[in-house]
């Protein structure tokens, strides 16, 4: 039912928003740092991304997808005239956690930076699978307005994300790897 995204090359890292994320701003010691982490960041990267393309109803605010439903009138809303939705999954893989715990023992600065390298590198990952469909920012995930943060569990059902992309759920519902998305898109 799902399937595993071939991941094109990820764009440059967009070091204005990496800053952004890290409530950062351009100075010498910290562009200086921001060049060390992008350099040691880098090759920590494993991204991938899993996904399903299920038909889409709407019953009022009860969105059907295939054969589960779960009622957000947000999420109706976002997907109102869609006929299909996609269903996917991001991560930028189990190394980020471990290079950002790391430097959190010796460098907050360097924690934080790491931290906001590899959230602005997983969001470039869900922009480049987006923008086939939609455009690259338009994405609707758990947790956000009236959609269950619960819903994590059906979407790691359907996409089977710890054998396809080693993504798994704690009890809380805290994705590890840590720098992961779930995502729905209308198309």
């Amino acid at each position: 039912m799902s399937a595993l995204w071939t991941i094109p090359t990820l764009p440059a890292p967009d070091r204005n928003l990496i800053l952004r994320y890290a409530r950062g701003t351009h100075a010498a010691g910290v562009d200086a740092l921001l060049d060390e982490v992008i350099c040691e960041g880098t090759p920590a990267l494993k991204p991938k991304l899993c996904f399903a393309v299920l038909p889409v109803s709407l019953t009022g605010d009860t969105v059907i997808f295939d054969t589960v439903s779960v009622r957000s009138r947000g999420l109706a809303a976002f997907l109102a005239g869609a006929d299909h939705a996609v269903l996917f999954a991001a991560t930028v893989g189990p190394d980020a956690d471990r290079l950002i715990s790391r430097a959190g023992a010796t460098s907050p600065v360097r924690a934080l930076l790491l931290d906001a390298f590899f959230t602005e590198r997983v969001e470039a990952l869900c922009d480049l699978f987006t923008a086939q469909y939609t455009k690259p920012d338009d994405r609707f995930s758990p947790g956000y307005d009236d959609l269950p943060l619960d819903f994590q569990k059906t979407m790691f059902s359907l996409l089977d994300c710890p054998r396809k992309i080693g993504l798994t759920l704690g009890e809380s519902l805290l994705m590890m790897p840590t720098k992961s998305v779930t995502a729905i898109i209308g198309i």
